[in-house]
């Protein structure tokens, strides 16, 4: 059998024990193996609440730009593995990291487990809410969405297994650059409390560090990862339409308008994630107001923030010269965070502490001014998923409110029943990718607790600082770390930071650990079994009953037309009867097309996955509904005659049949 041969057949296998003998000796002859894959994870785009904000009427209406997960695959010479994903949502929860890997586990035996799969989220605040077991994340989604979190799970695993299939001999190179105008420091009293010497390292009070992993197959580029720390907060609370926000926008417009991806016509060319690092106190608000900066426009933020991290990482990827050597390797264990005794080396006084269970503080019921409000209380108590879990007044046991000091504690979700809101049980992960290593934490560090974590992992390995990055929102989620110093002023972050004081300094020992770990070939087991709460979960969000359509008109009748000329940059706006986007997400689809006329045939132009279309659910009258398509036509559209398509959904309820239904207005042309 040739060499090609063997090769394509191995990245088509569905995994077995043997496949990693096979790879090991392709790649044995000095070449990695790498792959790359791209899949839906949209949530429902009615009627579900959008997590981050914590607005409980912040739920969808629509779909400005689907959100997608972004796998990589990188197989060394002695057949070792690591997976990474970045996904287009808030936070990677536990219960989803549990549940992608059993389904990898029923796919791929052992091939792909909790030690060498690495998942992390965008942090976008658009995304939709309600895929964690634990309470305190579902409360303004009022409760767990089975059908957010199967369209997660499924579209994680689903880019994992495009990666895998299509693993080919390849190489990495690293490209790195700066980037001052996309971030700026929200808590910048609680910044300057740090070391003069940390903050040196700051000078802007921002990390404008992007760092760029280069993907190749041959003389073919495949992919990119590029790492640049700003939040996913430049759509605002009052938007809701679902969006991947300003990463989302970098991605879409590297792959799609660049690399000329275009998302339903099958396997991409390239695949351009933008994960974050340390971004717990920097925001995308230059303004420091939520929507504002550069301008007042929440969709125009989000495309400058988006375009000003692509062309920075498509600076660094152009010039990459550093070309990955050394082998992959992983190590996982799980900690439970709120029982760590931290030893004095870790801590700002040289003396041992301890962490503590969970608990949120006043500020963190504040919210962050600029990029939006906290938790509102009285809302909370009118909350029926609070209701029953018991409701807000929980004692806060005196040794706890000490241990946590000076927090004023508000919540302490570690000790509220029937079961903790928060998780503590928390996977810690380091990933090696030749000489470039990941921190994988859990929750959203601020600058200088992802510096500290950074120079104590990279003086265990004994390697360059520069080859060392925090990866944030990793595997599970549970709210901010911030340092001890910051920790004191009780901004924001200090009150959301979950395990007390010294929750940076445990993380920092227990990452030292499993650096050791890594550094010496061992491991000592992956630590306490988190717990399982996917039989506990509650949900207060209606669902749908049926679908009716508008009196004397059927589903798919067009209730608004285009005109019949536009001109480039005008909006074409189209309405129509629909029924409602929950009786099929559409993963993997499109709610809309934008058709245009091709010698005689009618061909797909535009969907709801560009950035150019915007579809909008309406609940009219009842379980009457509209949708209503809106395209700004781009200043490169070809002139030409065109229509627009809608693809929906009823439900009827005396059977409770879902029916497909669709929709076609009258043509127009472009001049």
């Amino acid at each position: 059998m040739s060499r090609r041969r063997l090769l394509a057949g191995l990245a088509g296998l569905s995994a077995a024990p043997h496949v990693v003998n096979s790879v090991g000796s392709v790649a044995a002859q000095g070449e990695y193996l790498v792959g790359s894959g791209i899949s839906d994870v949209t949530g429902p785009a009615a009627e579900n609440g959008m997590m981050g904000y914590s607005l409980t009427q912040q739920k969808t209406t629509g779909i400005h730009l689907r959100c997608r997960a972004r796998a990589y695959v990188v197989v060394d010479s002695a057949g070792k593995r690591v997976v990474f994903v970045t996904a287009d949502l808030a936070a990677i929860f536990q219960s989803v990291h549990q549940g992608v890997l059993a389904r990898l586990t029923k796919v791929y035996g052992g091939l792909y487990t909790e030690q060498n799969v690495l998942l992390n989220a965008t942090h976008t605040h658009s995304a939709c809410g309600g895929d964690s077991h634990y309470a305190l994340y579902n409360l303004s989604i009022l409760g767990f969405q089975e059908q957010t979190y199967n369209g997660v799970v499924a579209g994680v695993v689903e880019a994992i297994g495009r990666a895998h299939n299509n693993l080919a001999p390849g190489s990495m190179l690293i490209g790195r650059t700066a980037l001052t105008d996309a971030s700026a420091n929200r808590s910048l009293v609680a910044f300057d409390r740090n070391p003069a010497e940390d903050k040196a390292q700051f000078p802007l009070a921002i990390d404008p560090a992007v760092t760029v992993l280069r993907f190749r197959q041959g003389g073919r580029d495949i992919g990119a990862i590029s790492w640049f720390a700003t939040h996913g907060t430049s759509m605002t609370g009052a938007n809701r339409l679902i969006s991947g926000d300003n990463k989302g926008y970098a991605a879409y417009a590297w792959e799609h308008d660049y690399a000329g991806v275009r998302y339903l016509d099958g396997p991409p060319g390239f695949v351009a994630s933008f994960p974050q690092t340390n971004s717990g106190d920097v925001t995308p608000n230059l303004n420091l107001r939520p929507g504002s900066g550069p301008t007042e426009n929440e969709f125009e933020n989000t495309r400058i923030i988006g375009d000003r991290q692509f062309r920075a990482a498509l600076h660094a990827f152009g010039s990459a010269v550093e070309q990955v050597t050394g082998g992959v390797d992983s190590r996982l264990r799980y900690v439970d965070m709120s029982t760590v005794t931290v030893a004095g080396q870790y801590t700002p006084d040289g003396r041992p502490h301890s962490t503590c269970k969970a608990a949120i503080g006043t500020s963190t019921l504040a919210g962050s001014t600029e990029d939006g409000p906290g938790i509102p209380i009285p809302e909370g108590a009118q909350n029926p998923l609070v209701q029953a879990l018991g409701g807000l007044e929980a004692p806060i046991p005196q040794a706890l409110a000490d241990a946590q000091a000076p927090k004023i504690v508000v919540l302490p979700t570690g000790i509220m029943q029937p079961y903790p809101w928060t998780p503590d049980i928390l996977p810690l992960q380091i990933v090696r990718i030749g000489q470039l290593h990941l921190i994988a934490g859990p929750a959203e560090y601020t600058i200088v607790a992802g510096l500290r974590l950074r120079q104590t992992v990279a003086a265990e390995l004994g390697i360059p600082l520069e080859n060392v990055l925090v990866q944030g929102y990793a595997n599970a989620y549970s709210q901010y770390v911030t340092t001890p110093e910051e920790y004191d002023s009780q901004h924001y972050e200090g009150g959301s930071t979950l395990f007390g004081r010294y929750t940076l300094p445990a993380y920092q020992q227990e990452f030292a650990k499993l650096a050791n770990a890594l550094r010496t070939g061992t491991f000592d087991g992956p630590g306490p079994v988190p717990r399982d709460l996917s039989a506990s979960q509650l949900n207060f969000q209606t669902s749908v009953v049926f679908d009716d359509p508008a009196p004397l008109k059927n589903f798919g009748d067009v209730l608004t037309q285009p005109r019949s000329n536009y001109h480039l940059l005008e909006r074409v706006t189209v309405v129509f009867v629909t029924g409602h986007p929950k009786n099929n997400p559409r993963r993997g689809g499109t709610f809309l097309e934008v058709q245009r006329l091709t010698g005689g045939q009618w061909t797909r132009h535009a969907d709801d996955g560009d950035w150019a279309t915007k579809y909008r659910w309406t609940r009219t009258l009842g379980a009457t509904s509209s949708a209503t398509i809106t395209w700004d036509i781009p200043a490169d559209t070809p002139t030409g005659t065109y229509r627009i398509t809608h693809h929906g959904n009823w439900k009827n309820g005396l059977t409770g049949h879902i029916t497909p239904l669709n929709g076609t207005s009258h043509t127009f042309a472009i001049t």
